[in-house]
C-alpha cells in the first residue's frame, strides 16, 4: 500500500511558479554581486563521503545527517554544508593555485531539523568562501559584501558582529567537561539568562563565570566595548576585543552608521569550525537570520592545506519567505501570443512562432482542434495575441 506517493517529505516543499521566479531572482541578484567583486562560481557535489564531515573535529553530529550508501558499501551522505566540501576541493585541486582564492557558490544543503519547527531539511545556500588572508581587509570585504548582499533584498535589515573567539578563550578556562561547555555555548546562543547562571554558579564564582554570564546581555552599539573591556579576565581576551572594536568602527564608517551593524559578544555559533568574525544578517519580518558566516582559519588545516578563510552563505529559503510573505512574490509573466495550426500547416506555425520569440515574445503553441476554443483560452489566460497559420498564411486576430 503507497502512504506517501502524493506528499513530499518533511522539511521540504514543491515551489510554484511565481515561488520559483522569487528564488531565481533572489539567487541572480547575489550571485550576479558576487562575481562583480572578483568571486568564481563552484559547485560540488550533492553526495559527499561521510568521512569529509567525520573529521577530528565533529562539527556536524551524525543525527543531523542524511545518510546512505554507494554501490560498494562506502558511507555517503547528502551534503549538509557547503563551506566543508569547499575546503576539501581548496586542499586538493585548487592547493597550487595562487591565494587569495575567492570562491561563491549556489546550492543546496540538507539537513534533518526537529519536527514541528517550522524549518526546512533542504535549503538553498548562496554564499563566498574568502581563501588564504588573515588580513582585516579580507574580513571587511567580506562584511560589506554582506551589507550588499542584505541591502539588495530590499527590505529593512541589521547585520551582528562578534568574535568567537572570545568565548572559546573563557570556556577553555572553566574547570569543566565537554558536554557542560557545549551546554553553556547553547544558553548564551538562546540568551537563557536565568538557566546560564544556574550552570555557572555550579562551577563558581570567578571573573571567567562572571564574564560568560555578561556574554549574552552584551550588544548594542560602541558601548558594549566599554562594558565588556571592564569583565575580560586578561589581556589575551582583551586584545581579541580590541581587534573586534576595530572591525565594528571600520565597518560602520564603511557602511554607513544608521544602526544597521550592531556588536554581539553573545554570538556563538552552533557550527564550531569557527574561530574568529562571526556574523549574522536579518531581515525585518523574520525572526532567524538569514545570512550567518565567519572567519575560519584552521578548517581547511584539517584537509592537510594549512591556510586562512572567511565567508557567509545566504540562507534564500529564509529571504523567499520574507518576500512573499510581504507581498512580493512575481507574477507570472503571460505569453504575448498563441500561435494555432490549421491541419497541414504545423511545421509553417512553429516557424512562425520562432520568429515571433526571436523578436523578444513569450509565444506559446495552440493545442486545440478548433480556433474557438483556442481564442477562449487566449481570453482566460489574457494572451492579447491570436497567430493563425492556414491556407491564407498568417492572420492576426
Amino acid at each position: 500500500m503507497r502512504n506517501y506517493d502524493l506528499i513530499t517529505p518533511e522539511g521540504t516543499k514543491d515551489l510554484l511558479f511565481g515561488e520559483c521566479i522569487v528564488r531565481r531572482n533572489i539567487e541572480n541578484n547575489l550571485m550576479g554581486l558576487f562575481r562583480s567583486r572578483g568571486y568564481n562560481e563552484m559547485i560540488t557535489p550533492g553526495l559527499e563521503f561521510f568521512d569529509v564531515f567525520n573529521l577530528n573535529s565533529r562539527y556536524f553530529p551524525q543525527e543531523n545527517l542524511y545518510k546512505l550508501t554507494d554501490s560498494k558499501g562506502r558511507l555517503l551522505v547528502m551534503r549538509p554544508d557547503s563551506t566543508m566540501p569547499i575546503a576539501r576541493v581548496v586542499a586538493t585541486r585548487l592547493r597550487d593555485a595562487v591565494l587569495p582564492l575567492r570562491l561563491c557558490y549556489d546550492q543546496s544543503v540538507y539537513r534533518t531539523e526537529p519536527a514541528l519547527k517550522g524549518r526546512s531539511d533542504e535549503i538553498v545556500q548562496t554564499g563566498i568562501e574568502l581563501i588564504g588572508s588573515q588580513q582585516k581587509m579580507a574580513d571587511l570585504e567580506v562584511i560589506s559584501t554582506a551589507v550588499e548582499a542584505l541591502r539588495s533584498f530590499g527590505k529593512e535589515f541589521s547585520l551582528e558582529i562578534g568574535n568567537i573567539g572570545i568565548f572559546k578563550e573563557l570556556v577553555s578556562r572553566l574547570e569543566a567537561d565537554g558536554h557542560t561547555k557545549e551546554k553553556i555555548r547553547k544558553l548564551i546562543e538562546n540568551k537563557n539568562f536565568p538557566a546560564l547562571n544556574d550552570l555557572l554558579d555550579t562551577i563558581g564564582s570567578t571573573p571567567v563565570t562572571l564574564a560568560l554570564k555578561k556574554l549574552p546581555a552584551l550588544f548594542g552599539g560602541d558601548e558594549v566595548f566599554e562594558k565588556a573591556e571592564e569583565l575580560m579576565p586578561d589581556e589575551s581576551i582583551g586584545a581579541l576585543l580590541g581587534e573586534l572594536r576595530e572591525i565594528y568602527t571600520d565597518a560602520c564608517e564603511l557602511c554607513g552608521n544608521d544602526g544597521s551593524i550592531t556588536v554581539d559578544l553573545g554570538l556563538v555559533n552552533k557550527t564550531d569550525y569557527y574561530t574568529g568574525l562571526i556574523i549574522k544578517g536579518y531581515l525585518q519580518g523574520h525572526g532567524e537570520e538569514v545570512l550567518s558566516g565567519g572567519r575560519y582559519d584552521r578548517l581547511i588545516s584539517e584537509f592537510g592545506y594549512d591556510v586562512p578563510a572567511v565567508g557567509f552563505a545566504v540562507n534564500v529559503n529564509g529571504v523567499a519567505k520574507v518576500l512573499e510573505k510581504s507581498g512580493v512574490l512575481s507574477a507570472v509573466p503571460a505569453a504575448d501570443a498563441i500561435v494555432y495550426a490549421a491541419e497541414g500547416f504545423e511545421v509553417a506555425a512553429l516557424k512562425a512562432a520562432n520568429e515571433l520569440r526571436s523578436k523578444g515574445m513569450i509565444v506559446e503553441m495552440a493545442l486545440f482542434d478548433d480556433l474557438e476554443t483556442v481564442r477562449e483560452y487566449a481570453v482566460e489566460k489574457k494572451i492579447p495575441k491570436v497567430v493563425v497559420i492556414d491556407e491564407e498564411s498568417r492572420r492576426v486576430k
